[in-house]
């Protein structure tokens, strides 16, 4: 298997080398000089750049994956600051950790390398029942993960040798009882605390602004009063319901279908029986079982000394309360409604018989078949109806390849206009106005697929107005737009955001005055604490569900035990101030034994991720890192409650 493009290597080299000549001649030199542009860097691993443009790849690869795998997360999460940042720190990550790779000479041999590719279920599934491996799919695999079959050897060789770096320093962590509960005692213990809050709703009707301030306000955040960008574009989708409407099934295709399927169209033959159950599910002892099934097998020879009393005696005996009070009737059933020892019992009978006990998971069965509904041969033309739409289903699934493959060539082909495309394969063009580059809650259908905005977003779509690609929008559907006007963002007059305006400058003046009484409080307090006025005290740890979270629960942890109680002010962002008095530590509440247990195990995690994370900073200092794009600033806020 490793060996495959290498024997063939010859047979490979010829069409190679024309396949670069032609792209030579296509794109010349020039546009080589273009992809091969690194951009500018943004980090640096030692001598090895990371460039802007990889960055960008990999934050699009990062993004796809994550919308494989969530398809309805948020897509400004993914675009945000934050978001991109985090990928550059793997990007480092990942680099930092080929070099250590290196560095230790540290590698994964052809054997090591083949036993891992074996044990790989998904590689495992690839083989055909000779045993062999099946090279159609293994290439699709690979190139699946944009590779080649060499290069997805090279990128698992690379991550078991990755794995020998990582594995000594975390399978050798190791965290003694005592200290784990020595450190997880402290973690967790309790601490009785007051908090006073000064909330900007408290100052909020204290504030109010002129109209030079409000005018201030807005001309120092106008970028927060815009307008998004947004344009009217038109569209055309290709899914199976458009293909159908191309298809055409004729009246000897229909009769054939009937013929070869008559009975697969027909209605279900049906039965109607009644049954006498004695409960014994299948957890219940072996000895109550036989119990339950002997009194079945009396109650069966009742029924057959006297098949006109069994009525009666499901009325009497049965423990199905739902069809007991009928006499044991189930009315009507056809196969699969029943559980599968019921239905193959009941539909081996004839009209009158009376069953042996049957075992099923709910019980032992007496089943009398009372009645046999059997269904009268189709009719085409009743059918006929049916017939044509599943047939229509089926042609167009078949035709729908053919049709996306000349729908993706005609809307790039024909890139200034998304007519042709249409008529040619008998789609609508529809029109859509305010599109935005994000959806908004209102936006339904095609229009809310991320992939097709981008797409509409590009600057070649913008600036050009061709059309998008063709962009896979759903199971079996495909969608191009095609901008027709562009709306950059602008900003709003002030006399139509003023309210808005008012309401923020209000909220930015009462979180300052919250602000600066908590501070106030704060001196004041612990210059004379007898002055201080606190709400009654609560208990507060780091165990789940407690009434205070976020930074005021942080202060309040950090706070030195050997110095209380003590009076810390926490700055809550736009939820004003707040002011937390420690009082005393209690101990944590005792915990049970398996409790306990997995917290050691779960400690010895925490100290392995430490180790890990101590050897990656070291490897960071000696590889010398630098990362040359600042880090965003978070605005968000823990909840503080």
């Amino acid at each position: 298997m490793f060996e495959f493009v290498r024997r063939n290597t010859k047979f490979i080299a010829a069409p190679l080398f024309l396949l670069i000549i032609a792209a030579f001649v296509l794109v010349g030199v020039d546009g080589y000089k273009g992809v091969a542009s690194s951009g500018a860097t943004v980090a640096q691993v030692g001598n090895v750049n990371i460039t802007q443009d990889e960055w960008d790849f990999a934050h699009r690869n990062e993004v796809d994956r994550l919308r494989a795998s969530v398809p309805n997360l948020d897509a400004k999460l993914l675009d945000s600051p934050e978001a991109r940042y985090a990928t550059l720190e793997r990007l480092v990550r990942e680099r930092v950790m080929a070099a250590a790779v290196r560095d230790a000479h540290f590698t994964t041999s052809d054997a090591r390398l083949a036993r891992e590719l074996q044990q790989n279920p998904t590689i495992a599934s690839l083989r055909k029942p000779d045993g062999t491996l099946d090279m159609d799919r293994y290439r699709q695999l690979a190139a699946s993960q944009g590779l080649t079959p060499e290069g997805f050897e090279a990128r698992v060789r690379s991550d078991l040798s990755l794995m020998q770096i990582e594995s000594g320093m975390t399978s050798t962590a190791f965290a003694s009882k005592g200290l784990a509960d020595i450190a997880l005692k402290a973690f967790f213990e309790r601490r009785e605390v007051q908090i006073a809050r000064f909330g900007p709703a408290e100052f909020a009707s204290k504030v109010n602004p002129s109209d030079a301030e409000i005018e201030a306000f807005y001309q120092a955040n106008i970028a927060q009063f815009q307008s998004p960008e947004s344009v009217n574009l038109e569209y055309v989708v290709l899914d199976l319901e458009a293909v159908k409407k191309t298809v055409s099934v004729s009246e000897a295709d229909l009769k054939s279908y009937f013929e070869q399927n008559a009975s697969r169209v027909s209605a279900k033959e049906e039965r109607r029986a009644s049954h006498i159950l004695i409960n014994a599910p299948k957890d219940m002892a072996i000895a109550d079982r036989q119990k339950a099934k002997d009194k079945a097998q009396a109650i069966l020879d009742q029924a057959r000394k006297a098949p006109n009393t069994f009525a009666d005696l499901a009325k009497k005996n049965s423990q199905d309360t739902g069809s007991a009070p009928n006499g044991g009737d189930l009315d009507f059933f056809a196969r699969g409604a029943m559980v599968k020892p019921f239905e193959d019992a009941a539909f081996a009978m004839k009209k009158g018989d009376i069953s042996d006990v049957v075992e099923s998971d709910f019980g032992y069965h007496i089943i009398k078949l009372t009645d046999v509904k059997t269904p009268k041969p189709p009719v085409f033309d009743e059918v006929r109806g049916g017939i044509e739409a599943e047939l229509r289903v089926q042609q167009a699934q078949r035709k729908f390849a053919e049709v996306a493959e000349a729908f993706t060539n005609g809307v790039y082909e024909q890139s200034d206009s998304l007519k042709p495309v249409a008529e040619r394969l008998k789609l609508e063009v529809k029109q859509a106005n305010n599109v935005q580059r994000q959806p908004t809650a209102e936006t339904k259908g095609v229009l809310a697929n991320t992939k097709l905005l981008e797409a509409v977003f590009s600057a070649d779509s913008l600036e050009k107005k061709r059309n998008t690609e063709a962009v896979e929008t759903g199971p079996s559907q495909l969608s191009a737009a095609r901008v027709v006007s562009y709306s950059p963002a602008a900003a709003l007059s002030l006399s139509l955001v003023r309210a808005q305006v008012r309401e923020q400058l209000v909220a930015s003046r009462a979180q300052e005055l919250a602000k600066k009484e908590g501070a106030s409080k704060l001196e004041a307090w612990k210059t004379s604490p007898a002055s201080a006025s606190f709400p009654a005290p609560i208990t507060v740890s780091r165990e789940a569900n407690q009434p205070v979270q976020g930074l005021l629960l942080d202060a309040a942890m950090r706070a030195d035990p050997a110095q209380l109680p003590a009076t810390v002010g926490v700055d809550l962002g736009r939820q004003g101030y707040a002011i937390v008095k420690v009082n005393k530590v209690l101990p944590r509440t005792p915990v049970a034994e398996d409790i306990a247990r997995q917290e050691r195990n779960q400690y010895a995690q925490w100290s392995a991720n430490a180790e890990s994370l101590a050897y990656y900073a070291a490897l960071k200092e000696r590889f010398k890192v630098k990362i040359k794009v600042p880090a965003p600033a978070s605005s968000a806020l823990n909840e503080a409650q």
